[in-house]
């Protein structure tokens, strides 16, 4: 009997270990889950390489919103060890001039003192706007903007920013791939998921329904259920 796949998972901007917790529950009964800390260089390429040196020599992977930007880097840097790809709620597309700029001002005010402010600003565009007053869930948000802090945000901010179009690699990408989505998700919209799935051979794509950016914690039963199926194929 084969041993179980590890499944490692990454997540998104200002987002720590609680962006997973019900994949975690739901899901480590197929094989060891764990979670990556992304907070520790300013370059997904540095990020991706500290995550790999810690992952075990072959494992599945999910990246949500920058975790899958992560995840692109990883899949440049080992192809040979992710057994099988999960992109949730994320782009191929670099930054547009726009964002960074956005991204510049976010870490100005971060630095200065007002990463809760932040948070607050960006809370309605991480979550559907049918749940936009939901205090359980925005209560999670800011407590991952507390777990993750000022110098952490500051090096991610900078590492998206940096980072490459990854629509080149799409089309090499050679492991079985889940791409999932929101239908609601205003950050990376569907049609960006729908992008990345037409992109890499034979990826499956699944649209979640009444659900935004934050497709793990809005709505954690289709999500668990989409990887369960996924995962033990």
């Amino acid at each position: 009997m084969a041993s179980p796949l590890p499944l490692v998972l990454v997540p998104g901007l200002l987002c720590s270990a609680r962006l997973y917790a019900p994949q975690v529950e739901a899901l480590w009964p197929g094989g060891p889950v764990t979670v990556a800390d992304h907070r520790r260089d300013a370059d997904v390429a540095a990020i991706a390489a500290r995550i790999l040196a810690d992952a075990p020599p072959r494992f599945a992977l999910a990246g949500l919103s920058m975790g899958g930007y992560i995840a692109y880097a990883m899949l440049r840097l080992a192809p040979e060890r992710i057994a099988k790809l999960v992109l949730l709620d994320t782009s191929a597309r670099p930054d547009t001039d726009e964002q960074k700029t956005n991204r510049q001002k976010f870490i100005a005010m971060a630095e200065d003192g007002k990463l809760m402010d932040i948070v607050e600003m960006l809370a309605p565009k991480f979550l559907h706007r049918n749940h936009a007053g939901d205090e359980r869930l925005k209560g999670i948000v800011r407590a991952m903007a507390r777990d993750t802090g000022v110098a952490a945000f500051v090096n991610q901010e900078r590492a998206i920013m940096g980072r490459p179009d990854s629509r080149p690699l799409l089309g090499a990408i050679k492991c079985p791939t889940l791409v999932i989505v929101g239908d609601g998700d205003e950050l990376t919209p569907p049609d960006l998921a729908k992008e990345i799935a037409a992109g890499i051979p034979n990826a499956r794509l699944t649209i979640v329904p009444d659900c935004g950016h934050l497709s793990t914690i809005e709505k954690p039963e289709a999500v668990n259920a989409a990887m369960a199926e996924f995962l033990s194929a």
